[in-house]
């Protein structure tokens, strides 16, 4: 039995606010968690992603992240980790703490080393393993990388990671939208029953009418409600009023990455975002990641103002 019983909906990566000395800021990241819970659509949140500054993280900080958040949703949103790790002692070690500290499920990043080396499909197929042994009551949740990396799965390695029946959903951002369609058909082919969400958070509205189940995007940390009202609309095939939410979104995306894929920068930037948004009172970051500069700043003024949401 999946330990998380509903994946189709919007799952906010969420951001870990910290205090102006840069440490985690419990009650800032309770608020945000509770906040997130209460949107409509909203049917888990993931911790410790690329968007809560994972890397910035020590270890024992990742698991206090996931067990604030799970203490705070507790009977109400089921919370999922991130496992961001190098090797198979590491990540069974770091499955462990996030499922001690409350996480239901576990997301599945590759390892680094992978993007300058490369890999095997055995070398994924074993990491997967060692942390379902590490973590057996945990789903797991396949986090795909762009396909221009050398961590980039196949159709094939994607399959037959669908047929494992511990991996209960895939996170899918291959920023290549005739990989993309591929990916999602080899695993619906494998296993209909597996939950595929996208990741892309630059162009949701494209990667929403692929015929995935939902998306786990950071950028639901800073705009939940928008990222629901849009997925309603292609769920129920009103492409008119979904263009209209998107046309909305756009200057903020603009605004957050920049045109381009998430960076530590843009993180920065969707901080402050939420801080002009009125949904953080701190828009810290921890170095070496850049504050946003006075040009951002007016470009993300602009974009919140436009929609709607400027609260300073």
């Amino acid at each position: 039995m999946p330990a998380i019983a509903n994946y189709r909906g919007i799952i906010p990566a969420i951001a870990c606010p910290f205090t102006p000395d840069h440490r985690i800021d419990e009650p800032a990241l309770r608020r945000l968690a509770s906040w997130l819970a209460g949107h409509e659509g909203v049917v888990a949140v993931m911790t410790n992603g690329h968007t809560g500054e994972v890397f910035s993280l020590t270890p024992a900080e990742r698991a206090t992240v996931t067990r604030i958040v799970a203490d705070e949703l507790r009977g109400r949103l089921p919370v999922i980790s991130s496992i961001v790790c190098e090797g198979l002692s590491e990540a069974a070690e770091h499955a462990r703490a996030a499922v001690e500290a409350g996480a239901a499920g576990l997301d599945v990043m590759p390892p680094h080393h992978w993007l300058r080396f490369g890999f095997t499909s055995g070398h994924a197929l074993q990491y997967f393993d060692a942390i379902h042994r590490a973590a057996p009551g945990a789903d797991l949740v396949c986090h795909v990388y762009p396909a221009w990396t050398r961590a980039a799965y196949s159709s094939a390695l994607l399959a037959d990671l669908a047929r494992l029946p511990y991996v209960q959903a895939f996170k899918v951002g291959q920023r290549d939208m005739n990989k993309y369609a591929r990916d999602i058909q080899a695993i619906r082919d494998a296993d209909a029953g597996k939950a595929i969400l996208t990741c892309h958070d630059e162009y949701l509205l494209a990667s929403m009418v692929q015929g995935v189940d939902g998306a786990l995007v950071g950028f639901a940390t800073f705009i939940p409600q928008l990222i629901g009202d849009l997925w309603r609309a292609v769920q129920e095939g009103d492409l008119k009023r979904a263009q209209r939410i998107q046309a909305l979104i756009t200057p903020l995306k603009d605004a957050v990455y920049g045109g381009g894929e998430p960076t530590g920068e843009a993180h920065a930037r969707m901080k402050a975002g939420m801080y002009l948004a009125g949904v953080l009172d701190e828009a810290t970051v921890r170095p070496p990641t850049e504050v946003p500069d006075a040009r951002e700043m007016a470009a993300l003024r602009a974009a919140v103002e436009q929609a709607g949401l400027l609260r300073r």
